[in-house]
């Protein structure tokens, strides 16, 4: 972590940083900075920030360092940390918390991911299931590594790993349905963490 200027923190960042914190349904307060969190991720190696260090700049009011950080973005989501955490904050909701702010402020500091949790949640809840193939060749468009699985496509294809049909369920609408309620719950959340950051 670098030196931070306390003096320069505003009253806009700490509200937006409570605000993340109100959407991820944590008090950053709980955090007393032990690191159980950064020494159970999978991910640590690759990422520029610790996920102890992005709990300490939300403690601290430093939203643009958070929110330009590729840390979220990298986050597998694979929830070690929040359950290695002795005070039990939910540092998984917080990463999301925080991508989906980065993403609003027109920030993608890893733009991949971004385009790749777009298209998986696009193929999910068209097909009702995620047709690997389809998710692959439309990612790998949308991102610009066109070649990027050409070497594999061969012999996937060989071994019946993936094929060219399409996968449908009978239930598609149901999906379709339970992601967009997903997905206003979570507009609806953040929503409601703006108003309480305004209070």
């Amino acid at each position: 972590m670098h030196a931070i200027d306390l003096s320069a923190i505003s009253d806009d960042s700490l509200k937006a940083c409570e605000s993340i914190a109100a959407e991820a349904g944590v008090d950053l307060k709980d955090c007393y900075q032990c690191g159980k969190c950064t020494a159970g991720c999978p991910l640590a190696d690759g990422m520029d920030l610790m996920p102890r260090e992005v709990i300490r700049y939300l403690q601290l009011g430093a939203i643009d360092v958070v929110l330009e950080a590729k840390t979220p973005w990298i986050c597998a989501q694979c929830v070690v940390c929040s359950s290695r955490c002795p005070q039990n904050v939910d540092i998984c909701s917080v990463m999301r918390a925080v991508r989906q702010a980065s993403k609003r402020a027109g920030n993608r500091p890893v733009p991949e991911a971004d385009i790749f949790d777009d298209e998986f949640i696009a193929n999910v809840r068209a097909q009702g299931v995620s047709n690997e193939q389809y998710l692959a060749a439309a990612y790998n468009i949308k991102s610009g590594h066109f070649m990027q699985d050409m070497g594999n496509a061969t012999r996937m294809l060989k071994r019946g790993m993936v094929g060219v049909a399409m996968h449908n369920i009978e239930g598609r609408a149901e999906v379709a349905a339970l992601i967009d309620r997903a997905l206003a719950a979570d507009a609806e959340r953040h929503a409601d963490a703006q108003k309480g950051g305004e209070a």
